[in-house]
């Protein structure tokens, strides 16, 4: 059997490391941590989830209006449409739709009209995630897949029993609402729309909605 010789300077590296590996080796930094249980990544909050989403989502540059009732409710949108002077205001919720006209407010279109040309669009929403303050959107909705891209303003109306604590929280109820028969899109909407692709300066409204509002109405 041949044998090959090694060079002086490649014993030399491997006399070293096997001197190295010899030592005893490196007490594993903070030992302490092997020995903890799995524990929530998150620290608790004495805050209320309605408080956190309203919080979480102020920061993200979204606009939070909380309203006592209904009747709160529509106060809030003619204001808005008043301060606004917007020409053409959707709505894709048929029962807020249906207090408009009853309160003789016009305000707003149907969403089945569509008019592009439309200054803001009203919906709904599947949930509100509190840690996140993201809105959980779906195909499911009405204009559930062009609402949170097309329009220049996204008015959100959404109740107290629709916020929940976190991201997983929010899949795992909205597989209970369809039975497991998932929509088709599922769209976690994180604050308006914004890029910094352009030479690396923000911009906001770019994708989507420059601005997002959401009204919370309290049912509990």
């Amino acid at each position: 059997m041949q044998t090959y010789k090694t060079s002086k300077s490649k014993e030399n590296i491997l006399a070293r490391i096997r001197k190295e590996l010899n030592k005893k080796s490196l007490p594993v930094p903070y030992p302490e941590l092997d020995k903890r249980q799995q524990e929530t990544v998150y620290a608790g909050s004495s805050s209320s989830d309605e408080e956190r989403f309203a919080e979480n989502f102020s920061q993200l540059g979204g606009k939070f209006v909380f309203c006592a009732n209904r009747e709160e409710l529509l106060d809030n949108l003619v204001v808005l449409h008043e301060n606004r002077g917007w020409k053409k205001m959707l709505c894709a919720e048929e029962q807020l739709l249906a207090h408009f006209r009853t309160n003789h407010l016009d305000i707003a279109l149907s969403a089945n009209d569509n008019p592009e040309d439309a200054e803001a669009c009203i919906t709904g929403c599947e949930l509100l995630v509190a840690r996140t303050g993201s809105v959980i959107l779906s195909s499911r909705q009405h204009m559930g897949r062009t609402s949170s891209v097309f329009y220049p303003v996204h008015i959100i109306v959404a109740y107290t029993s629709q916020v929940v604590p976190d991201i997983q929280q929010g899949i795992e109820t909205i597989r209970k609402k369809y039975q497991g028969n998932l929509p088709s899109m599922i769209n976690l909407n994180t604050g308006p729309s914004r890029t910094a692709d352009i030479e690396k300066t923000l911009v906001v409204g770019v994708h989507g909605p420059g601005e997002v509002f959401c009204f919370l109405v309290n049912d509990i």
